[in-house]
């Protein structure tokens, strides 16, 4: 039955009302940050001579490009190693017959329950103790186990979905489980995969807290960490600070607007297939 001319007029206005809602913050950081440095800005102002002065301000003074590219070489190393890690052990227990296959899933499952701020303090203590701190693989190592139970969660949940005649016509084959992973799942797995890694690259890009503990040197600190001391530092400078939010969160958004179709392919996939 087709929704009625007064339904979809409806849902048309709260979905235009939602998407105000949620550009409109966005709308006053970057009219802000137009702003020449130094200058008073309250709610959302239009600048009268649009200036770039506030992005130049804030990539010296934070020393941004020190900080984006330790973010980088996080998310770099991060995302290839959880993406695979996740997919191997999520294999694993979903077609393989590993023993005690379910107890496991069940222990990943309870890592999804487990907040950072539980664990952080231990880990510390545990990375200091193998002269790990102050590294990035001190992120790289947290971030990655943080992510795992998620990926496995995802990628079994993938596997068990689909059509088990395909596994079992590899097999008859004489494809050995590897083989079956890199050249029968593998392919038809994309969206799922590629969905997987924009997620890890988000959170990971993100993360605050682990790399507010584990690194001590400003100088190895990945840009929201740095964006957190450049806030403490110019809180009166408004669009300064919001030059070197916009300078953070581009990444994000330039990873969102090249992967959209993926992602949102591979979250729909998920959701007709749960």
């Amino acid at each position: 039955m087709k929704p009625s001319h007064s339904s979809s007029v409806v849902a048309y206005a709260v979905m235009t009302a939602m998407a105000v809602i949620t550009l409109l913050p966005f709308v006053s950081i970057f009219l802000a940050a137009l702003q020449p440095p130094g200058t008073l800005v309250s709610g959302i102002s239009i600048p009268q001579e649009p200036s770039f002065e506030s992005f130049g301000a804030a990539w010296t003074t934070a020393s941004f490009g020190n900080l984006l590219w330790s973010s980088i070489k996080i998310c770099a190393a991060v995302v290839p190693i959880s993406v695979i890690s996740a997919t191997l052990a999520a294999y694993a227990l979903a077609t393989l017959k590993v023993p005690g296959r379910s107890a496991i899933f069940v222990v990943f499952l309870l890592g999804l329950t487990l907040p950072v701020e539980l664990i952080v303090i231990p880990l510390y203590f545990d990375l200091r103790g193998i002269g790990l701190t102050n590294t990035p693989w001190a992120v790289i190592l947290a971030e990655c186990g943080l992510f795992m139970p998620f990926g496995i969660f995802w990628m079994r949940t993938h596997f068990l979905s689909t059509p088990r005649e395909i596994i079992e016509a590899a097999e008859l084959d004489g494809a050995t489980p590897m083989v079956t992973l890199r050249r029968v799942l593998l392919p038809i797995s994309v969206p799922a995969l590629s969905t997987m890694a924009v997620l890890f690259f988000m959170w990971s890009w993100n993360q605050f807290l682990l790399v507010l503990v584990l690194i001590q040197d400003p100088n190895q600190r990945t840009a929201p960490a740095g964006l957190g001391f450049f806030v403490g530092q110019h809180s009166s400078d408004i669009p300064v600070l919001a030059a070197g939010t916009l300078i953070v969160i581009l990444p994000i958004l330039l990873t969102y607007l090249v992967f959209q179709r993926k992602f949102i392919s591979g979250m729909l996939e998920g959701a007709v297939k749960g």
